[in-house]
């Protein structure tokens, strides 16, 4: 049996009209040795034969059928059957460029990384891309959390690396959690001892208006302040450089948590009651929001809104939500 160097695993779910793009520019790839494995997550509308027809005239592609179990239980059975030296994900409303696997790959291969990461190019309908100036770095798993904790050049998401196989030989995404790449991001570095990170844009990340990641809020958008809590807790027990930019995180979980309760309808008794608390701990966190060098302007003075009255903080939310609106119309 011929193994391939890469296993690409793509979770394909009511996509029919970016599947295309998504899928050529994967099989259109500068570097050829790999396979694609396509996970049709019982997908409603015509997704699941056109991976079949993909398989049909190209033998890299490998499909899998099943039951709808959303994005981490498509890529855990993508995992599963990959035969490939290093794994990498790609959303399938998503599209790469074509030297983007052959990048990651020498990346990788000349430092003797684990781990190589690429930039992400943001696409909105109608409107020109933001191109950013190239860095390159080769860092350590506390630098590689720390980079990605902060989010500028580059972070958590699965979907712009290449892992060694052996980073997944324990590690899989959590079931039913909706925040499953922060869930995992310190299980997946920590089995790393070298990451590149290379900020060159290569993974287009297409922003669609009626995407999974609706503004509107319900319980299980709590999964992410879950999320971001868990990894506190381990880095106050491991990591003592990481606690500053770990705590951020937690406060960026409450505010975008609430951000979509004060955008949303009528909140009912128990989501009342978490909102509540939510202020509350955004309250206790105020001197610290204020001081810190990772929120914005804008935030900081939201943080103060708040302080004052939530209603005005609610004012503050809505417009800023209308002006990133208007900006990526």
């Amino acid at each position: 049996m011929v193994v391939p160097e890469i296993s690409i695993i793509v979770p394909v779910y009511n996509v029919e009209k970016y599947l295309d793009k998504c899928v050529n520019s994967i099989l259109n790839q500068t570097f050829q040795d790999f396979e694609l494995i396509l996970v049709d997550d019982g997908s409603p509308d015509n997704c699941g034969q056109m991976c079949d027809d993909y398989a049909e005239i190209d033998q890299r592609v490998i499909v899998i059928h099943q039951k709808n179990g959303g994005l981490s239980a498509a890529r855990n059975a993508g995992i599963e059957i990959a035969k490939g030296r290093y794994l990498g994900f790609v959303d399938s409303d998503d599209y790469i460029a074509e030297d983007m696997y052959e990048l990651l790959y020498t990346n990788l291969k000349n430092e003797k990384a684990d781990l190589a990461t690429v930039g992400f190019l943001d696409i909105y309908a109608g409107k020109e891309p933001v191109v950013k100036e190239r860095k390159y770095l080769v860092t350590d798993m506390v630098g590689a959390a720390k980079i990605m904790f902060e989010g500028k050049l580059s972070t958590i998401s699965a979907t712009n690396k290449l892992y060694k196989r052996e980073i997944f030989k324990h590690v899989r995404y959590p079931v039913g959690m909706i925040t499953e790449d922060a869930a995992v991001i310190l299980d997946v570095l920590e089995e790393t001892s070298k990451v590149v990170i290379d900020t060159s844009q290569k993974y287009y990340y297409y922003h669609r208006e009626n995407s999974i990641s609706s503004n509107h809020f319900t319980m299980k958008d709590l999964d992410m302040i879950k999320a971001w809590e868990e990894n506190e807790s381990r880095v106050l027990e491991k990591y003592p450089e990481l606690v500053n930019v770990a705590h951020t995180r937690v406060c960026w979980a409450y505010f975008t948590v609430l951000d979509k309760m004060m955008n949303s309808g009528e909140l009912g008794i128990e989501e009342k009651k978490t909102q509540k608390e939510i202020i509350q701990f955004l309250r206790k966190n105020f001197m610290f929001v204020l001081k810190n060098h990772y929120f914005t302007k804008p935030r900081k003075l939201s943080m103060i809104a708040l302080r004052i009255h939530p209603y005005f903080y609610k004012l503050m939310s809505r417009l800023e939500n209308e002006m990133v609106r208007r900006i990526n119309k």
